[in-house]
């Protein structure tokens, strides 16, 4: 019984062996795509960033402001300090811990709404990404389409087309 168990298990063993070499002398095809380049260059990111940029520039024009503030009235404390009373001296602290905190808070605010809305519009972009990559897998017959390799050669590199896809669809616009 030991021995019947023993004999196949070593068949089974065999087989997968015998079978492997059989598997690579098909040819798989196999593609890789820059999806930081895609992210950089294909026009539905782009629009994206565009979109960022204009919904946050304003906030972040009023925190360059409040950031300026914020020095010129550390400066004037440290120049002015020593002429200044004590109550006046410590309301300037007041304030100027005051305007820190809130700078602060806005600052943090700023950071975490712009990091959430990059997050919501790149994974638009990922999303079409993936369809058009797809798309040009299943025309082009790939076996295998890789992202972020250490190393790849440049004749099985698909982002461009990935892009041109990205930018011929209507969505991406």
């Amino acid at each position: 019984m030991k021995h019947t168990i023993l004999k196949v298990g070593a068949a089974a063993v065999l087989s997968a062996f015998l079978a492997v070499p059989a598997f690579a002398n098909e040819a798989s095809k196999i593609g890789y795509v820059n999806t930081q380049r895609v992210f950089r260059d294909a026009p539905a990111a782009v629009k994206a960033q565009k979109k960022l940029d204009a919904e946050f520039s304003r906030r972040d024009q009023d925190l360059q402001s409040m950031a300026k503030k914020l020095q010129s009235l550390q400066e004037s404390l440290e120049k002015n300090g020593v002429t200044l009373s004590d109550s006046d001296r410590r309301n300037k602290e007041r304030e100027l811990n005051d305007l820190n905190r809130d700078f602060q808070r806005r600052q943090r605010e700023f950071r975490e709404d712009l990091n959430l809305r990059q997050n919501e519009e790149m994974a638009a972009v990922l999303e079409k990404a993936n369809k058009a990559i797809k798309q040009i897998a299943e025309n082009e017959k790939f076996d295998l389409i890789l992202q972020d390799v250490v190393w790849v050669s440049p004749k099985l590199d698909i982002t461009d087309k990935v892009i041109k896809a990205l930018s011929d669809d209507k969505a991406a616009r």
